[in-house]
Order: structure tokens, then sequence, then C-alpha cells
């Protein structure tokens, strides 16, 4: 999506049962991954179901910028060919990543760790991000950054160092991009680079690392266990390799919440990734009594996958430990849709990494929910959800900020509240589930323009 795209309303509206089998994009963060470590590997690095959003398209075409070489043979199918650890070379342009915060945060650990130089930037949104915290641990790497907008904003231009420095950093917020940028920035890097994070974030970096050659360990830290060292040996070597991209547990979060509150439906959503560090939402669903079967679990691409059947389901609140937050950062304002759905209170804890993302999601949602009668209260950085069981009012427009989540999320809530609900802008979705619209409506679902 460009800067300067124009909004595209869209509204949802109550209708029949939602049916069907689908199955959701390939996931976004192992797609934003195999580009980056296709283009670190020697070789080539064959993907299969890459997510083809803006995010990683902008991240493909930052690798290429780079130094890589990509052909696209069909629909997900690309060819990655790197040029090795150290043979990165300066882009002649900036590095434009649009609304993608994970690719440009891992792309930050990557220049930094490298002798380079390279600016990034991104639309309004990613501009209003805050990338100090992966800044700083990059500086005490030897990365200069040589410009920065006001608060260490983009855009932004970074110079790595010949070598980059190994360090032991303890992250100030369990995030998986900054985990994920110190441990790219320590691939060229002599000896050893630990990041210590207080509770376990996603692992994808760590696994993928270890599909390409490079040796991490993961070992338990701190007093009760719930914390992780993850110690990555700096300058292998990197051999492309094929990467298998199962479905994407954050896209699959919207249709199965609207299987759960519209009456009557069931759907089957196919190969969606199980990931324990990412099936947060769904334990928290079934604790609210949801009906969702997992189906054929399988591995596939290191990770494991399954089919899961949804029912249409009675909930009820329940309280959500800040603890699960780094499991399903990316799906509370689904999961606010699904508690005003609910019966009783739903209390999220702990949701500070959420003022944070494409918008401050937390007060994006509680605007949605007030726009269409919910009950709700934010106190500190927790969200409580007041349902009575039955279908909220609706009949609001919701502000979106240019976060594809937020629009998502609140097209769900039309499809089964009183009134329809609208959306002040879709046009962002094409940045993670760019077939959003006709999978919804090949399972019933009125959403339209």
């Amino acid at each position: 999506m460009s800067h300067d795209s124009e909004p595209t309303p869209l509204s949802a509206a109550p209708g029949a049962p939602l049916r069907g089998r689908l199955r959701p994009p390939g996931d976004k963060s192992i797609s934003h991954r195999a580009m980056i470590l296709g283009l670190l590997s020697i070789g080539e690095t064959r993907v299969e179901g890459l997510l083809e959003g803006d995010d990683v398209l902008r991240t493909a075409a930052a690798a290429r910028a780079l130094g890589a070489s990509m052909e696209r043979l069909g629909e997900g199918r690309w060819v990655v060919r790197g040029v090795g650890i150290g043979g990165l070379s300066d882009p002649a342009e900036t590095l434009d990543f649009g609304n993608a915060g994970t690719g440009s945060r891992l792309m930050m650990g990557v220049v930094g760790g490298q002798p380079v130089t390279a600016t990034f930037d991104g639309d309004a949104s990613l501009r209003s991000r805050p990338m100090r915290r992966i800044l700083d641990p990059l500086r005490l790497m030897g990365t200069q950054v040589l410009a920065e907008a006001k608060g260490g904003r983009v855009p932004l231009t970074l110079r790595g160092p010949r070598e980059a420095i190994p360090i032991r950093y303890e992250t100030p917020a369990a995030s998986a991009q900054i985990k994920s940028a110190v441990l790219l920035a320590g691939l060229n890097a002599p000896g050893t680079t630990t990041v210590i994070e207080a509770a376990a974030t996603r692992d994808h970096t760590e696994r993928m690392l270890r599909l390409f050659g490079a040796e991490v360990s993961v070992t338990p830290h701190g007093p009760d266990g719930h914390g992780r060292a993850v110690a990555l040996t700096g300058q292998p070597t990197l051999r492309g390799t094929e990467v298998v991209v199962p479905a994407d547990p954050s896209s699959a979060a919207f249709p199965l919440v609207a299987a759960l509150i519209v009456p009557g439906s069931e759907i089957t959503i196919e190969g969606v990734m199980m990931n324990p560090l990412r099936t947060g939402l769904i334990t928290t669903l079934i604790e609210m009594g949801a009906d969702i079967e997992r189906l054929r679990e399988r591995e596939e691409g290191g990770e494991t996958v399954a089919d899961l059947r949804v029912r249409a389901s009675r909930l009820k609140g329940v309280d959500v430990p800040a603890e699960r937050a780094p499991a399903m950062i990316d799906e509370y304002p689904v999961l606010a849709v699904a508690a005003a759905f609910a019966h009783g209170t739903t209390r999220m804890n702990g949701l500070h990494e959420l003022r944070v993302k494409e918008s401050d999601r937390l007060a994006a949602v509680a605007a949605g929910l007030k726009a269409n009668g919910v009950a709700h209260l934010i106190e500190g950085d927790d969200l409580l959800v007041h349902g009575d069981g039955a279908a909220p009012p609706g009949g609001g427009t919701v502000a979106t900020h240019l976060d594809h989540r937020i629009a998502m999320a609140f097209l769900v809530m039309g499809l089964a509240t009183a009134e329809p609900v609208t959306v002040d802008d879709g046009a962002m979705i094409a940045t993670s589930f760019p077939s959003f619209l006709p999978t919804m409506q090949a399972l019933g679902a009125g959403i339209g323009e």
C-alpha cells in the first residue's frame, strides 16, 4: 500500500451461518525470515507457501536491494539466491518497508551487523512506531546510527561494522523482534551473542537459523524458568534450503472467531501452525468454551500444523494471564471481539506491547468497542470487556489507524452484531491477508464496500 493510498471503507453485516473450508495465507513471521535468511545464505533457498502480502514483499524488495536475486515461480513459490554473511551491498535507494514493522526491525538487525549503509523508511504508521528498542542493542554491537527521526523513529540510516561485537543482552520487553534483530546482527560477530528474555517469545528465528545451518542453543532462564537464554555462535556459513511456510495462526484467528460468534456456523481451517508460542488465542478461546477441534496434526517445514474444525459456541468471560501475551500478541483485537459476545467479563492483562504496534492497538480496540456499544474498561495496561452473552448493538464506524488487524477484527464483529459495522479503511488488510475478503465471502460472510 502506498503512503498516499485512498482509503477503502468496508462494512460487515449479520447474515447466514458461515460454512466451508479455507486455508489462510502463509505465516507472515516465517515468510519474512525466509526472505532474510535466504539473503544471508550461500546458494538457493526455495520457499513454498510464501505470504505474498505487502509487508513480506517489502522485505523481499529490501533483500534484493541488499544483493539477493530472486525469482517468483508461481503463487507462493519463490527462489532466493543469497550472498552470504558479509556479502551484502549498499542499497542504491532507501529501503521502504511500508507498514512492515517486523520486516523493518529484523532487517535493521541484518544491516546493523554487516559492513553496509542503508536508510530505512515506511508509511505514516511505521514512522510513528518506536525503533529505539532495536537501535539500543545494535549500538552496543558497533552499529552507527547516522540519522534518525525524533524519538528514534524512521526514517533512519544505519552503518554496520566490519564485524559486529558479540553481546549478552537482556531484552527490556517480551519482543521477538528485539531478540531476532540482535541474533541477526550477531551472525557477523565472532564469538557468542546471547539474548536473555524474561518471558519466552515466538521462536521462529531460532528454529529457522538452525534450519539454515547456524548453531543456536536455548536454555530456561530466571527463577521460574519462564524466561529463556538464546545463544548464537557467530559467523556460521548459512546454506540455502527449502522452507515450507505453514498457514498463519494470526490470520486464521479472524475466520475462527467469526465462526464462533455467528450462530449455526461450522468451518474447517486447514494447515494452521500449532507452535505453542503462537497458540495463546486458541488456548484462551477453549477456556471461554469455544468448540475448536484439532485434526490431522502433522509436521511441515519444522513446525507442527493441524486442521481446525470450529463450530459456533456460547462463550464465557475469563481472566487472560499477562504471561500468555507473547503467544497471542497480535490476536488481542479479535479476542476483544469474541469477548464482546461472551457472558461475563473477560480481563486481558499486561497489554503494554499493544501500544507500540501498527497503531496504539489498546486505544484503537477500546474506541472500536465503544463505537459499537460494547461495555469495556482500560485499567493501566489491562483491557476488560463486559458481555451479556447477547449480540452487541454494532452500527458504529471504526477508525483503523492504518492497522490491518483492527480492520479485520471489527469486520468480524459486524458479522454477528445487531447492526452492520463499518471500518474507515480496509486497504491495509493486504499487508497480511490479501485474500481476506474473497475468503470470508466464500464462507458466506456479508463483507463488502
